[in-house]
């Protein structure tokens, strides 16, 4: 962990530069890979603390004291940094961090017992040829991934309102499966 709060790789094209914002233990039991730390989360260094993290622990149906308990949750982005902001949100993860700090970092998580990818750049790092053709797509086949121990979720942002109204079978199917999932792997 100390070598990847330490990380710089991706310094030269990070507008705030580096500030590696994740939480893991060896003793983690759920893996919550997301997008890339916002600019409120960059500014603490603490992991969806922010109106997304309120959504996220309303899904999950925990509290902040279990939420930031590391042995239960371990919290790895696709991107550990705040990569910026573009016309219509953030910019996606830097392409470098994955691939750089994914494998040494899952390696230490031999307790997981669910796996959540939230957003489309976790479905594709996690799901590597297996999701949808459309984040709908992916997340609705969220039975088939279970079986593989990942639940495909959409982001919990404040933008995704209209996303979460269009798409009423996510609380209703989903939500439940997921809290029940999450109250299992962590005890």
């Amino acid at each position: 962990m100390a070598r990847v709060r330490a990380c710089c790789l991706c310094q030269a094209h990070l507008p705030l530069g580096c500030r590696p914002v994740l939480q893991a233990s060896p003793r983690s039991r759920v893996l919550i890979v997301s997008q890339a730390p916002g600019r409120k989360v960059h500014d603490t260094g603490v992991p969806f603390n922010d109106a997304s993290g309120q959504r996220l622990r309303q899904w999950l149906g925990v509290d902040p004291a279990a939420f930031y308990d590391a042995d239960r949750f371990a919290i790895v982005p696709m991107g550990l940094c705040f990569p910026g902001t573009g016309k219509s949100g953030d910019l996606p993860p830097r392409p470098e961090c994955a691939p750089t700090w994914h494998r040494p970092l899952l390696a230490h998580l031999q307790q997981v017992r669910l796996t959540l990818a939230i957003g489309q750049y976790a479905h594709a790092g996690v799901l590597v040829g297996r999701r949808g053709r459309t984040l709908t797509d992916t997340v609705h086949d969220w039975r088939q991934h279970l079986e593989r121990g990942v639940l495909p979720l959409p982001h919990p942002s404040p933008r995704n309102r209209l996303w979460l109204q269009r798409n009423p079978w996510f609380e209703a199917e989903v939500l439940p499966e997921l809290q029940r999932r999450v109250a299992e792997a962590i005890g």
